[in-house]
């Protein structure tokens, strides 16, 4: 599984011009089963997001999709995380 943050650039003041697009990618990325939790890094310094699933260049070329990564309003750091114990909740993630 990946933990993905989206951290704002100098471009930050341009996300509302591409917001729809990069909503509808985050649509996407949940009707593809692939997200499974998005949400703001606080305060207002960007978005963060579980993702599972797919390999990491999978994920890669999933970002460059995002209007926000493609536009340079946010800069996207990947990072791997294999699940050893989770809430029996979460027990999907470690399969």
């Amino acid at each position: 599984m990946f933990l993905i943050l989206l951290t704002f650039s100098a471009n930050r003041g341009q996300a509302g011009a591409f917001m729809a697009g990069h909503n509808d990618w985050l649509k996407r990325g949940f009707d593809d089963g692939v997200f499974v939790l998005a949400g703001s890094l606080q305060p207002a310094q960007g978005g963060a997001l579980f993702a599972h699933g797919e390999s990491r260049a999978e994920i890669e070329a999933r970002l460059a999709l995002d209007p926000f990564v493609a536009e340079g309003i946010v800069s996207a750091e990947i990072h791997e995380i294999a699940p050893a114990r989770t809430d029996p909740r979460l027990a999907f993630l470690a399969a």
